[in-house]
């Protein structure tokens, strides 16, 4: 019986279809399934585009890498970063002050992986208020190049010179780093000052990293620093009087090439590369290629240490 019933139902619908003229659909029913199959294509035909992952700085062999960096990372070969923030025990997630950064060589490294690490980069700078205009330009060089937040994080700069001491909290900071710039404060006599300076703002247990240019311990050492060249012992001494324990030494930037009795001092070498006067009697007879051979100076690598008082009172 719900056979017959069925067929009942085929054959009315035959019927129906033989009125309509043959068509086997009405003409102006919507082409659902077409649409749908022709959209289904162009989706499928459509590339999948996906956004490429931010750069990981976290990874300091990423920021070496940074396209920023641009010539800069040329240098690396005679500054080699990453084996000095090593062994100076760098800890990006910390408060990391640097000491006159000039153009910012350090800081296009320490301030992007700082940043991504969650820590604070510090640039002691010159005061924008200086007598000395070249002071004035740099000043104002460094903080348009580190404007870009996005990059470089929230930098924070203090001034510090020989009249404007340090002027951070005391105990606040994890690690303080200075690139060649002891024979600047010798020339200007204010190294002990400057080395106090960074005693009383780390904490106890923190660390003070300094790359200088070394004169070998068998020369005289100029107290002003004439040349640009410092002995390693002078700079242990007058770092252990500041109350610091030394740590150790690295030749990781050293430069035995480097015989550092030039005519015109450190500069005379790259990236300085400091030629005679015109009129002066050097002149005449100058050649460059010999120092340019030499490369970058020779360079002490120590490593001091802010001891954790034992009293209890401290």
């Amino acid at each position: 019986m719900r056979h017959a019933h069925l067929l009942a139902l085929l054959a009315g619908t035959a019927i129906l279809a033989a009125c309509s003229g043959g068509s086997d659909e009405p003409a102006d029913r919507p082409d659902a399934e077409a649409t749908t199959e022709t959209e289904a294509v162009s989706e499928a035909a459509e590339p999948v585009i996906q956004e490429a992952a931010a750069p990981d700085f976290s990874e300091i062999s990423v920021v070496l890498e940074g396209d920023w960096r641009a010539e800069d990372s040329q240098r690396d070969t005679w500054r080699n970063p990453r084996e000095t923030l090593e062994f100076f025990n760098v800890d990006p997630s910390g408060t990391v002050v640097e000491i006159w950064p000039g153009g910012g060589w350090y800081t296009d490294i320490l301030a992007p992986w700082i940043n991504a690490n969650g820590g604070q980069y510090i640039a002691a700078h010159f005061s924008p208020e200086s007598s000395s205009g070249y002071r004035q330009r740099s000043r104002a060089s460094f903080d348009a190049m580190v404007a870009d937040t996005a990059l470089y994080g929230e930098v924070m700069t203090v001034d510090f010179n020989m009249e404007t001491p340090l002027a951070l909290e005391a105990g606040s900071v994890d690690t303080v780093l200075t690139f060649r710039n002891i024979h600047n404060w010798m020339a200007r006599g204010f190294t002990e000052r400057a080395l106090a300076d960074f005693h009383t703002v780390l904490r106890p247990g923190g660390v003070l990293g300094v790359v200088e240019h070394r004169l070998p311990s068998t020369r005289e050492q100029d107290p002003g620093a004439s040349s640009g060249y410092v002995q390693q012992a002078y700079v242990i001494a007058l770092a252990e009087e500041a109350g610091f324990e030394f740590v150790g030494a690295s030749e990781i930037n050293a430069n035995p090439a480097d015989t550092a009795d030039h005519p015109l001092g450190v500069w005379t070498l790259p990236p300085v590369r400091r030629n005679p006067s015109e009129d002066s009697e050097m002149a005449a007879d100058w050649d460059r290629a010999p120092y340019d051979a030499i490369g970058e100076s020779d360079r002490m690598t120590l490593l001091f240490r802010k001891p954790v008082s034992t009293d209890a009172g401290e």
